[in-house]
């Protein structure tokens, strides 16, 4: 890598200032206590010695362990048996171990939750929705006396319609495990948005469905409302629900970016590892919006996505702490079965956040560096504090919702390359 080093050392990077974006505030103090108020509102049928599924996915949802333990306690409070079922698809390597590990990794487990996580890859086909389309479901969920649906609603990074990420995904796709989502994928993200409605609506029908619990998040990855919903009013409030966390959603308050350098991705920060809304890149013609950026750079991976580097693709320049860290099959997979392999191919890759912050620097098509409009960000999930370039400050599109909280500093970098803020 000497003549990369030697091609990249020299280039000068423009100074940042820290910043701290404002969001809407809306959010719930009291998130155990106004759930318990709200579940309590309801007369779900749930009796004595009962099992009970409660749903669990692969996402990093705000107090994700709070909330479902909560929802564990209330059926417990029913003398009932609850149980938790790893719901995501094909994600952690779509093995029973895998998506149980990816739990643990979220604080999920049996001694958190006080209830066995009881996971397997094992469907039953319940019928068909719409071409023939089969629907799926979790062996253990199908045979329980009553299951809970437990997810969080957003705004899906692949797809527009009128149900994207919430509940009645994770009714088709999570607990349909690996067989139901493949089969929902196979005729692509521009078909998604109805496949995910039609298999739900068959799960709808035929399943032991309870009702359904689901969050809103506002910008600073808190909770910003809580929603109890009995079976018949999922298919109704869901569409109302996802509108409102639409609204919350954060954003970088900039139209044109020209390096944008994400310090790291992962799958219990989004679908596609970094969040295709926030950084305007996407991997299918089904979506679209954001920002306008030229070139992307991702430093790392976390641990809780088991390797999974889904959306490493949608980047320029990756680092080789990042390769390193990749799980390929579980990776592949996950691209294998949404049908999208364009979020999986790989970037440049460059010896350190050095090399790949420089590299992204040189070939933005900027030759002044005190002219690149340059972000740094934890990752797209917490975009509360973030590094802007004095250009990339003055040209925030709504400045009474960014204010600068440091003087402005250098860049730097450790021996080993990697970068100190």
């Amino acid at each position: 890598m000497s003549e990369i080093n030697s091609i990249l050392k020299d280039v000068r990077l423009s100074k940042v200032y820290k910043v701290k974006q404002k969001f809407e505030k809306k959010k719930i103090d009291d998130v155990r206590g106004d759930l318990i108020k709200k579940l309590n509102a309801k007369s779900w049928d749930i009796k004595k010695n009962q099992k009970i599924a409660i749903t669990a996915g692969s996402r990093g949802i705000s107090h994700y362990e709070l909330l479902l333990k909560t929802i564990v306690d209330f059926v417990k409070s029913k003398g009932a048996i609850p149980f938790i079922v790893p719901a995501m698809g094909s994600h952690g390597g779509a093995t029973a171990y895998g998506q149980e590990k990816m739990l643990k990794n979220l604080g999920i487990d049996k001694k958190t939750m006080g209830c066995e996580i009881i996971s397997s890859m094992d469907v039953v086909k319940i019928g068909y929705a719409h071409d023939n389309l089969p629907v799926y479901i979790d062996k253990n969920a199908y045979r329980a006396d009553g299951i809970i649906i437990f997810n969080r609603v957003k705004m899906h990074t692949s797809f527009r319609g009128k149900y994207e990420s919430g509940l009645i995904k994770m009714i088709s796709i999570g607990l349909g495990k690996r067989k139901g989502a493949d089969a929902i994928h196979a005729e692509r993200f521009e078909h998604m948005a109805d496949n995910i409605l039609a298999c739900a609506k068959v799960s709808l029908e035929k399943l032991k469905i309870i009702g359904g619990v689901c969050t809103i998040e506002n910008g600073y990855d808190e909770v910003a409302d809580i929603f109890v919903l009995d079976k018949n009013e999922i298919l109704q409030r869901e569409p109302q629900i996802l509108q409102k966390s639409k609204s919350l959603m954060p954003r970088i308050y900039l139209d044109d970016i020209d390096v944008l350098i994400v310090k790291e991705i992962g799958k219990n920060i989004s679908g596609t590892g970094m969040d295709t809304n926030v950084i305007g890149r996407f991997h299918t013609k089904a979506a679209s919006g954001g920002p306008n950026i030229t070139k992307v750079g991702i430093l790392d991976l976390s641990n809780e996505s088991l390797g999974n580097a889904n959306g490493v693709g949608l980047a320029d320049f990756a680092t080789k702490k990042l390769y390193n860290k990749i799980n390929f099959d579980y990776t592949y997979l996950n691209a294998l079965t949404s049908t999208e392999p364009n979020s999986i191919k790989l970037p440049m890759i460059l010896d350190n956040d050095e090399l790949v912050i420089k590299a992204c620097a040189k070939t933005c098509g900027i030759l002044d560096s005190n002219k690149i409009k340059l972000v740094i960000i934890e990752n797209t999930k917490n975009l509360n504090e973030l590094y802007m370039s004095k250009v990339a400050y003055d040209s925030v599109v709504e400045k009474n919702k960014v204010e600068i909280i440091s003087n402005e500093k250098e860049i730097s970098f450790g021996e080993d390359g990697n970068l100190i803020l």
